[in-house]
C-alpha cells in the first residue's frame, strides 16, 4: 500500500463536495479519476496531496495512511516552475540527490593520493553504489530522451524557462516529474497543449512506470491506454470499476440499470408491506402478523434512489431531405490564411471526394488548415479550384469558437432569433434538452462557460436538421457525460460527417476515413483513427530500426577501418624491425669484412696458403650476403 484515505468529507460553504470518499492505492495501480466538471476531483488531489485538509463529519475523522519515504509527484493544471534557470538547470534539478553525491566522491577521488581514511573509504563505495544503482552516469540521456518525447529539442536546453508559453511550461512541468520518478505520479490532464505524437510517447513512457498512476483526464482514449481501474467521482461520492474506461463505461451502465432494479423491486415490497400494513393493523385477528411486518419493514436496509439520469442531456440530429450518393467534389483547392502582404499558403491543389453516409475526422497539428478546410467548404473564405456539393445538401455547423453566436443576446433569445415560428415553450424545451435551464437560458453568451455555448450550438445545430454536419472540435469544453450523450447521437446520425478534432476516442469511434493534413498536403486514409495510429507506430519504428541498422553499418565499416589500420600498423612495424634487423646484419658484415681484409696485410695469413684460402672465401660469402641484404632492404623501404 502507497497511500490510503477513508471518510474524507469536503465542504464549500453549503455544498457537500465530497462525502466519506474511500481510496486505496497500491504499487503498479493505474487509476483513471473521472467526473463532471465540479464534481471535486481537483479538491480530492489536493487532500490527497496535504495541500488541502479534509473537513471531519458527524464526529467521522477522516484517515490518510501513507507509505514510510513515499514521494509523490503532483502535476497540477497550474504547474510552476522557476523562470530563472534555463530548461537544462530545471531539469537536472530532478537529480539533485545524484549531483550531491557525484561532487562528494570526486572530493574523495581527489584525495586518494594523499590516502583516504577507512571511513571515506566506506563513505565513497556507498556513494558509488548509490549512484550507479540509481543510473548516475545516464542523467544526461534521460533529460534529452524525456525532452525530446515531450516535442523540446536541442536548442531548447539553454533557454530561460521564462520565455516560454504556458502551456509549454506545463509540458516541462510533466518532464522534471518524469525524470524525479515519485513512487506515485498524480497528473491533473495531462494531455493539455500536446499533439498526437507527444501524447503518444507519453502513454508508451507511462506504460513502463515503476510506481503507481493516479490521472484526471478528460482525453477517453488515454486514460483506454493506461487505467487498469476507474473511480469516478459524482454526487460527492466515489465508485470504483476495475478495467479501463471502455470497461467502466460499461459495468456503469450495468450497475445502474441493476441499481435501478432493486431499487424499484424494495419500493414494490415496501409499497405491499405498507398497504397489508395498514388493512390488518387495526383487526384484531391480523394485528400480530401487520406488527411483525411492520418490525420487518423498519428493519429493512434501503437501497438509495439511484441519482436522476434525466438530468443528462438529450441530443439527436434528424433530417427530411436525402441528398444523393456522390455529395462533394473537391478539385485543385487552396488554403490560405491573412490578406495582402500577410496572405500565407497553407495547401495547394487539393482535391477529394465525399459520399453520402461518410464519416470523415480531419487531423492535423496546429495551423496546418483544419478549420480553414471547413470554411473553404461553407464558401466562407475565398479560394481557388472548385468547391461543388451535389442538389439537396443541407449544411449543419458547429465552430469551435461560436464565432456566430451574438455576445450580448441571451442563451434564449439567440435561439429564438434563429427560429421565431419556435414557441417560447419549444425554445425552453430545446434548450432543456442540452441542459441549458433555469436562470442560466437568460445568461447573455457571451458570458456563459464554453460548456454552455458548445450546448447552446448543439441545441442550433439539431433545429438545422443538416443531412450533412461540418463539425469542428465538438467535444471541446465538454464533461465527459455530455461527450458521450454526444457521440452516441453522432453514431446513430445516418448522414454525413466531416469533423475537426484532437479527441482520440471520438476520432476511433465516429470516423471511418481520416483526411491527415500534414506538410502542406491532404492524405486520405480508409479506417479506424487507431488503425493509423497503428500504421504510424509500424512506420516510426520501421524508420527508427533502419536509422539504428544505418548506425550499426556506419559502425561495423568504422571498426573494420579500425582493424584495417591495426593490421596495417602491425605490418608496418614488422617491416620497420625487419630494416632494422637487416640493417644491424649489414653493419656486422661490414665489420667483419673490414677485420678480414686487415688480416691480409698479416705475414702469418699470407704465408698460409690453406689460412688465405679461407679468409677469401668468407670474404665472397660476405659479399654475396651483403648483396642479398641490399635487395631486400630496398623492397622494404619501397613497400
Amino acid at each position: 500500500m502507497l497511500i490510503s484515505c477513508t471518510g474524507i468529507h469536503k465542504f464549500y460553504q453549503d455544498h457537500h463536495v465530497l462525502r466519506s470518499v474511500s481510496l486505496t492505492v497500491e504499487n503498479q495501480d493505474r487509476i483513471g479519476l473521472v467526473g463532471d466538471n465540479g464534481c471535486g476531483k481537483s479538491t480530492f488531489l489536493r487532500i490527497l496531496t496535504e495541500q488541502e485538509l479534509p473537513d471531519a463529519f458527524e464526529r467521522d475523522e477522516p484517515v490518510i495512511a501513507k507509505a514510510s519515504n513515499l514521494r509523490i509527484g503532483y502535476l497540477a493544471q497550474n504547474a510552476g516552475l522557476d523562470g530563472s534557470k534555463t530548461v537544462l538547470e530545471e531539469m537536472n534539478d530532478a537529480f539533485s540527490h545524484l549531483h550531491e553525491a557525484k561532487a562528494i566522491m570526486q572530493t574523495l577521488e581527489a584525495k586518494m593520493e594523499s590516502g583516504l581514511s577507512a571511513e571515506e573509504l566506506d563513505e565513497y563505495a556507498r556513494l558509488s553504489a548509490f549512484f550507479e544503482i540509481n543510473d548516475g552516469y545516464t542523467t544526461d540521456v534521460r533529460i534529452r530522451t524525456v525532452l525530446y518525447g515531450m516535442g523540446f529539442g536541442e536548442n531548447t536546453l539553454p533557454r530561460q524557462i521564462s520565455g516560454f508559453s504556458g502551456g509549454e511550461k506545463t509540458r516541462l512541468a510533466l518532464c522534471k516529474l518524469l525524470l524525479e520518478a515519485p513512487d506515485l505520479l498524480i497528473l491533473d490532464e495531462p494531455t493539455n497543449h500536446l499533439d498526437f505524437q507527444t501524447v503518444g510517447w507519453l502513454e508508451d513512457y507511462l506504460k513502463t512506470w515503476r510506481g503507481a498512476l493516479l490521472i484526471v483526464s478528460h482525453d477517453r482514449f488515454f486514460l483506454d491506454r493506461l487505467c487498469t481501474s476507474i473511480c469516478e467521482l459524482e454526487h460527492g461520492e466515489m465508485t470504483r470499476y476495475k478495467g479501463n474506461y471502455t470497461a467502466f463505461t460499461k459495468l456503469r451502465s450495468e450497475s445502474r440499470e441493476r441499481q435501478q432494479k432493486e431499487y424499484e423491486a424494495q419500493q414494490r415490497e415496501i409499497a405491499k408491506l405498507e398497504d397489508y400494513i395498514a388493512k390488518n393493523k387495526v383487526r384484531a385477528s391480523t394485528a400480530k402478523s401487520a406488527k411483525s411486518r411492520e418490525k420487518q419493514l423498519d428493519k429493512m436496509e434501503r437501497i438509495d434512489k439511484p441519482y436522476a439520469a434525466a438530468k443528462s442531456a438529450k441530443i439527436s440530429f434528424t433530417y427530411n431531405i436525402v441528398p444523393p450518393i456522390d455529395i462533394l467534389e473537391v478539385k485543385n483547392i487552396d488554403l490560405t490564411v491573412g490578406t495582402g502582404t500577410m496572405q500565407k499558403t497553407l495547401m495547394e491543389n487539393i482535391s477529394f471526394s465525399v459520399r453520402r453516409g461518410d464519416k470523415i475526422g480531419i487531423i492535423g497539428e496546429n495551423g496546418t488548415g483544419k478549420s480553414t478546410l471547413l470554411k473553404v467548404l461553407r464558401n466562407i473564405l475565398p479560394h481557388k479550384g472548385l468547391v461543388r456539393w451535389a442538389s439537396g445538401t443541407r449544411l449543419g455547423c458547429f465552430e469551435q469558437e461560436s464565432e456566430s453566436l451574438n455576445p450580448y443576446a441571451t442563451v434564449f433569445d439567440e435561439l429564438h432569433d434563429r427560429y421565431p415560428a419556435l414557441s417560447d415553450f419549444e425554445v425552453r424545451s430545446l434548450l432543456g434538452q442540452v441542459r441549458l435551464t433555469g436562470e442560466n437560458v437568460f445568461k447573455e453568451t457571451g458570458v456563459i462557460s464554453g460548456g454552455e455555448r458548445a450546448k447552446l450550438c448543439f441545441a442550433i445545430l439539431m433545429q438545422e436538421h443538416g443531412n450533412i454536419l461540418l463539425l469542428d472540435e465538438p467535444t471541446n469544453h465538454l464533461d465527459l457525460t455530455t461527450k458521450e450523450i454526444l457521440e452516441q447521437a453522432l453514431s446513430e446520425f445516418d448522414g454525413t460527417i466531416l469533423f475537426v478534432s484532437h479527441d482520440r476516442y471520438l476520432l476511433d469511434r465516429l470516423a471511418d476515413q481520416l483526411f491527415v493534413l500534414e506538410n502542406g498536403s491532404l492524405t486520405a486514409f480508409k479506417g479506424k483513427f487507431s488503425s493509423y495510429q497503428e500504421q504510424i507506430r509500424r512506420r516510426t519504428e520501421a524508420e527508427q530500426a533502419a536509422a539504428i541498422e544505418e548506425k550499426q553499418r556506419k559502425a561495423a565499416e568504422a571498426q573494420k577501418a579500425g582493424y584495417r589500420s591495426k593490421e596495417q600498423r602491425s605490418q608496418d612495424a614488422k617491416r620497420r624491425a625487419e630494416i632494422k634487423r637487416l640493417e644491424q646484419e649489414m653493419d656486422a658484415l661490414q665489420v667483419e669484412q673490414d677485420t678480414l681484409q686487415e688480416s691480409l696485410t698479416d705475414e702469418t695469413v699470407a704465408g698460409n696458403y690453406e689460412q688465405m684460402q679461407k679468409v677469401c672465401s668468407r670474404l665472397e660469402e660476405i659479399r654475396l650476403r651483403q648483396d642479398a641484404l641490399l635487395e631486400q632492404l630496398i623492397l622494404l623501404e619501397d613497400a
